[in-house]
């Protein structure tokens, strides 16, 4: 059977998260009804990342096998013109190796998070961004997070919920960039702990705000307690950007 890759985007707003779920359209539940539209095939759409309720991608990776051998193109555009009205587009299709795992493959995911600084209420983006009104000290953000760079066991910034085996996870890059009134906060890493990306924006726009000092985040994190963690911030601020492979 060959293997696929899919190259996927998604406005998260409408889905329960990516993964199918009892009760609520998920991304993954939406694609498997595209691909079985147009092939006649029930096949698992396997994810590189399971992202949370609201949680939008600009480039999730999946995998599914057909019987059918298809040209890249004719898939992709037959799985698009099946997911409608559906806010989910397949970027890309192409024939892998069935060695190929878009979870297990991965040496590095990339997240963004969007933060809108200003007083006035989102209207465009409403929905794609937190609005935080206070204004934000970015180079106070940008340094305090540095010292979550690294391998570190991230307690602090876990959800009660994650299911992961170990705290421990290594950071390879946390940046605060600010253009206008909008920041960045930009995080890599080969895998993540279920809301640490949230958990840990959260708590740098208490940095930002003067709530808290560099060593104030840096004394949550070794606290290794979830009841140290700043505020979680909303899921509609988050993307899923990119996925190395």
């Amino acid at each position: 059977m060959p293997r696929y890759k899919l190259l996927i985007e998604y406005d998260g707003g409408p889905f329960v998260g990516w993964q199918i779920q009892a009760v609520g359209p998920s991304v993954q539940w939406a694609l498997t009804n595209a691909i079985q539209s147009l092939t006649q095939e029930t096949v698992p759409v396997q994810g590189a990342g399971r992202t949370d309720a609201g949680v939008h991608a600009l480039g999730q990776v999946a995998h599914v096998d057909l019987i059918r051998a298809w040209r890249g193109d004719k898939l992709r555009d037959g799985i698009n013109a099946c997911l409608r009205p559906y806010p989910v587009a397949v970027l890309a299709a192409d024939k892998v190796p069935d060695t190929f795992e878009a979870r297990f493959s991965a040496v590095a995911r990339h997240y963004r998070y969007r933060i809108v600084n200003r007083r006035a209420d989102l209207a465009v983006d409403r929905g794609r961004a937190w609005r935080v009104p206070k204004p934000l000290d970015a180079p106070a953000m940008q340094a305090a997070a540095q010292c979550l760079v690294g391998k570190h066991d991230f307690t602090t910034f876990r959800s009660a919920e994650c299911q992961a085996a170990s705290p421990v996870k290594t950071l390879d890059r946390l940046d605060v960039e600010r253009d206008g009134t909008e920041l960045h906060i930009n995080a890599s890493a080969r895998s993540f702990l279920h809301h640490q990306v949230r958990s840990m924006v959260g708590s740098l726009v208490w940095v930002g705000e003067g709530r808290w000092s560099a060593d104030d985040l840096a004394t949550a994190l070794t606290a290794r307690d979830r009841s140290a963690c700043g505020p979680v911030a909303p899921a509609e601020g988050l993307y899923l950007v990119r996925v190395d492979y």
